[in-house]
């Protein structure tokens, strides 16, 4: 784990909202990273990972069962994406984290476990003092995907194909955004995107969207939307909060940009790939930094049709943050409602 400062990505600078794959393949320039350099890791590990592993363990203590499951999951698929997994997360954490093959060792955590990644068991969980050992004490995983999930900031879901179609067969989501992995758990692709705002276009595309995630990645893509509050775990049946409640008021200083990061690496000799989800939760005042970030983010909003507006919570709360951004960015706008897409290239989201 990094003292690193999380990258900085603000995808609303298109200046439009749509929901489409917008993949990206590793290493190709993100327009809307700070700098707009391509980038070649899956696990983003820095100085906010301690708060991950905090939030995936009171999730963990809570109800793991809401968070984390498997369907049809192949012992070939598994070992597939927990080797990935193991490998790349060691390979991505600058020597915090280390994996021989057969043994996964986090030296900030305080832990190391020998796992089965065909059959997804823990045979020995071995316990010492490090820096951050108090954040998973009294925490037992109950498997190998538990176990390296809450080794990583980013949420883990594996993804199959068979002759019967495809089907999300296993789920490790403990930071998600006001959806319950457990509906989603078994589905093909179009059943899982169904319930997003404007997911039609993309989802007529699945049969060759989930063949490019298997046979051509890996891939990054970007989902974002504004959050009253910057807790990561927004499951239906955790606690609630002031994100979506009734009775929240926009406030600059209370909001966030909540960008997630996404990967996709396909295993073509397994049937299946593996996808990754990183939120990245950065105060509104600090995400617009500048009139034209306060422009395009208008923009973007406001090409939102009513039922985007409604699906990312946004329906009482629109007005004012329109009022503020236009103020930030120096121009009268309006801060009506959007009635239908407007215009301006691509920024892409998802659930």
């Amino acid at each position: 784990m990094s003292e690193g400062a999380p990258a900085e990505y603000r995808p609303f600078l298109n200046g439009r909202y749509e929901v489409s794959a917008g993949l990206f393949r590793f290493g190709q320039p993100i327009p809307w990273r700070q700098d707009g350099a391509g980038e070649t890791h899956t696990f983003a590990l820095d100085r906010e990972s301690p708060r991950f592993v905090r939030s995936k363990a009171a999730a963990h203590r809570r109800a793991l069962h809401e968070y984390a499951g498997e369907a049809g999951l192949t012992p070939e698929l598994r070992e597939a994406a927990l080797t990935h997994v193991a490998r790349t997360l060691a390979a991505d954490s600058a020597g915090a984290l280390h994996w021989d093959g057969r043994t996964f060792r986090n030296d900030h955590l305080g832990w190391a476990a020998r796992l089965d990644l065909r059959w997804g068991g823990i045979e020995h969980l071995e316990r010492f003092a490090a820096p951050h050992a108090a954040l998973v004490e009294n925490l037992t995983p109950v498997g190998a995907l538990d176990f390296l999930g809450l080794n990583a900031p980013e949420d883990l879901a594996v993804i199959a194909r068979g002759d019967g179609g495809d089907w999300l067969a296993a789920t490790h989501v403990l930071s998600p955004q006001h959806w319950d992995p457990r509906d989603k758990l078994g589905r093909d692709f179009v059943a899982v995107h169904a319930p997003v705002a404007g997911s039609g276009p993309m989802n007529a595309t699945a049969p060759r969207l989930v063949d490019a995630v298997i046979t051509r990645g890996p891939f990054i893509r970007f989902a974002w939307g504004l959050s009253m509050g910057d807790r990561l775990d927004h499951h239906p049946a955790a606690p609630p909060d002031a994100d979506r409640h009734a009775a929240t008021r926009f406030h600059p200083d209370g909001a966030f940009l909540r960008v997630e990061r996404q990967t996709l690496t396909g295993f073509p000799a397994a049937g299946g790939a593996l996808f990754t989800i990183r939120p990245y939760t950065t105060p509104l005042t600090q995400a617009v930094q500048t009139p034209e970030h306060a422009a395009r983010l208008a923009q973007a909003l406001r090409s939102m049709t009513p039922d985007q507006v409604g699906y990312k919570g946004l329906q009482t709360l629109l007005p004012d943050v329109l009022t503020w951004l236009d103020a930030r960015a120096g121009s009268p706008g309006t801060s009506r409602s959007p009635e239908g897409p407007g215009g301006g290239p691509g920024v892409h989201s998802g659930t």
